[in-house]
């Protein structure tokens, strides 16, 4: 079944925008701005996004580059933690939307390390450096749910509201990484994401 996406990205990777829209061929129905809006209000931003565009979507994409980081200043990332804060809103006329992180090539070795032992728990885990340094924190804090434990060392897939994925995984079944972050939305991880993670 084809869902309705909205896809969030920062201008520098509007090439991987545009190849998804005009040349993947992807089963959803897409409703992303294509035009920012013309204001710094970042209240009327959030209501627009919220009411024009992402009211009746179920699947937020967004592009993970390496202009998408938090500590790029928030005058900068405006637009996308809008988006974002929009999209994990739920309220009257606006259902929380799935999240799908698709980690950009220029990210690769910036996110995916190689694996390591545990200081904690003694295992081997493999490094997924999502963070301050690679997105926001509307993504962060959602992909990685914090817990009352504060020795937590690693999140099994079910402690995770945002999902992510590499380009090259997603360009491969951009449908299936599409359902999956679909199939969150009711999930009980949802009832623990944050909409203005501090």
């Amino acid at each position: 079944m084809a869902r309705k996406c909205y896809i969030s990205f920062k201008t520098e990777n509007i090439a991987y925008k545009n190849h998804m829209q005009n040349s993947m061929h992807i089963e959803m129905i897409d409703r992303s701005l294509n035009e920012p809006i013309d204001s710094y209000d970042e209240d009327y931003i959030l209501n627009k996004i919220r009411n024009e565009y992402l009211s009746d979507t179920t699947v937020t994409i967004h592009l993970i580059g390496s202009f998408s980081a938090e500590n790029r200043g928030l005058q900068e990332q405006r637009f996308i933690k809008r988006e974002l804060q929009a999209s994990l809103y739920n309220g009257q006329g606006n259902t929380k939307n799935g999240i799908l992180g698709i980690v950009l090539p220029e990210m690769y070795r910036a996110i995916y390390g190689d694996s390591y032992n545990c200081n904690v728990c003694g295992g081997s885990h493999s490094y997924v450096g999502i963070n301050d340094s690679t997105t926001i924190k509307e993504f962060s804090a959602n992909h990685y749910i914090q817990n009352t434990a504060n020795n937590k060392c690693s999140w099994y897939e079910d402690e995770r509201y945002c999902v992510l994925v590499k380009w090259d995984d997603f360009i491969v079944k951009p449908e299936e990484y599409i359902e999956f972050a679909f199939q969150k939305r009711s999930h009980p991880i949802a009832d623990k994401t944050k909409v203005r993670p501090q």
